[in-house]
């Protein structure tokens, strides 16, 4: 067993299938399929089962994911850490993101990061909702997390450092039946067409308590699809509650914009294992979480 096997591996794994596996390696299909096999024989173990055209992981392939991660990040870190003896100059960071965090406060973090090192690649990866990010995370799929929730997450074993704290707005086109101005209250959203998020998002936990709250008003639409929501409130299909880091790019696209009154707040925060973080990491840390510095060893300023 090698790390290439391991990376092949686990390339399937993340891309669903050795065609597209291939793909992203930049290899022929069949050094990944021929990879695969011998890492089987050297486990003695099947990894995949094959259900038609899908490949189907086995309880050995399960297990098998977390330690292949660990042993990938192990040797990316120790690559990162000697290429940063003498300042952080090159390297790569991949992190996770929920939709609204990729709005705000994301953005102005990676413009900060990349001016001081422009040399080092970032990867995003979409996560609807936190625990798709802590997943990733704790997967090892990611090295960061950054999400956002209205209550305690289970994250006891995940290293949190707080962000920014955001409230909620309602988003119309001119033509719907609201108040010209002012902040609006949950009973003041009766009878009216929501667009709603997934379960598990902050959004969908404030839509379904303004449902619940009113008689007559309804969920539309209920889209993962965060990116489609102003488009829809655009067509007049209906409003929608969304996170504050939304209000600038409604009001961009001609939209009426309200605050919310409520007591739900969207806590933001960037999220990592207990583990030693790559120099990029580190970096990240200080340009998005300053008051994370003093817990990581210092990078190149």
């Amino acid at each position: 067993m090698d790390v290439r096997q391991l990376q092949y591996f686990l390339a399937v794994v993340d891309e669903g299938g050795v065609h597209p596996a291939a793909e992203k390696l930049f290899v022929a299909q069949p050094s990944v399929s021929q990879s695969l096999q011998s890492l089987q024989r050297d486990l003695g173990a099947e990894l995949f089962t094959r259900t038609g055209r899908r490949l189907q992981l086995t309880a050995a392939g399960e297990a098998l994911i977390a330690p292949a991660r660990q042993v990938l990040h192990w040797m990316e870190l120790s690559r990162a850490h000697v290429e940063a003896v003498n300042g952080l100059r090159t390297g790569r960071l991949v992190l996770a993101t929920m939709p609204s965090q990729a709005v705000d406060p994301l953005p102005s973090v990676i413009d900060r990061f990349v001016r001081r090192y422009p040399m080092v690649q970032i990867s995003i990866r979409a996560a609807g909702t936190p625990q798709t990010v802590m997943s990733l995370v704790r997967s090892g799929g990611v090295e960061l997390g950054i999400m956002a929730v209205t209550a305690t997450p289970d994250a006891e074993d995940l290293v949190v450092h707080p962000l920014t704290r955001q409230g909620f707005i309602v988003v119309s086109c001119r033509e719907a039946n609201l108040p010209a101005r002012g902040p609006l209250t949950y009973d003041q959203l009766e009878g009216q067409r929501l667009i709603i998020g997934q379960p598990g998002t902050g959004m969908r936990r404030v839509a379904d308590q303004v449902i619940a709250t009113n008689r007559s008003t309804i969920a539309v639409v209920e889209t993962e699809h965060r990116e489609a929501v102003l488009p829809m409130v655009i067509n007049g299909t209906g409003i929608a509650i969304m996170a504050e880091a939304w209000r600038a790019l409604a009001r961009e696209a001609g939209l009426v914009v309200h605050d919310l009154v409520t007591d739900e707040r969207l806590e933001a925060s960037v999220v990592h294992r207990d583990v030693d973080l790559s120099p990029a990491a580190r970096a990240f840390l200080l340009f998005a979480a300053p008051a994370a510095a003093p817990a990581h060893s210092k990078v190149d300023p």
